[in-house]
């Protein structure tokens, strides 16, 4: 993969006019563009091709984190993967949730398996309850890669401090997608890892 290729833009605005102006601004630059819940319930499904329309190079990347019973997110990524997206994430939160998706993706679409929002910190995970042996994040984000890749995924979404160890277990074929990086400074920057 080249650099473009791996470089993912969040168009984290709620006009199709502003994503579709970022699209067209860096449609020679970056590989990826990234449609996340701001975006997509602001415009709806038709934000997809007008994102394509400006740059058709470009991969999109809807970034929906399904999270439902398996029958629910089965339909629902058949219908994202009926808009022409080239990936779309779920939460890793069990096998049977993971198969759903991969299922309703039907090769079309390559699933990312959220393995713990980058917005949560060790005390978070006490706090939601999940098993103290993964207390630390790495060992709750290789054991969701795991699940994620038993399921079918295509790869999973990790902060960049679980990144590698997920690379090292895993190799080169199953993705590796890390969240933006936000400057120091940046006073939204609501991210613990």
């Amino acid at each position: 993969m080249t650099a473009m290729q791996r470089l993912i833009f969040a168009l984290d605005v709620q006009t199709t006019k502003e994503a579709q102006r970022l699209a067209f601004l860096l449609k020679d630059d970056v590989g990826v563009f990234k449609i996340g819940l701001e975006l997509f319930v602001s415009c709806g499904p038709a934000v997809v091709g007008a994102v394509r329309e400006c740059a058709p190079g470009a991969l999109i990347f809807l970034d929906m984190k399904f999270h439902d019973i398996p029958a629910t997110v089965r339909g629902a990524m058949e219908s994202a993967a009926s808009l022409g997206v080239d990936f779309v994430t779920v939460h890793c939160e069990g096998g049977e949730l993971l198969k759903a998706v991969v299922e309703g993706a039907g090769g079309r679409v390559k699933v990312l398996g959220v393995t713990a929002l980058t917005s949560m910190s060790a005390d978070d995970f006490k706090e939601a309850g999940i098993d103290p042996a993964y207390s630390k994040s790495q060992e709750l984000v290789l054991h969701r890669a795991r699940v994620a890749r038993l399921a079918g995924c295509a790869g999973v979404v990790c902060s960049g401090l679980e990144a590698g160890a997920v690379k090292d277990e895993f190799g080169a074929g199953f993705l590796v997608v890390t969240p933006g990086v936000r400057s120091a400074d940046d006073a939204a920057d609501d991210q613990k890892r």
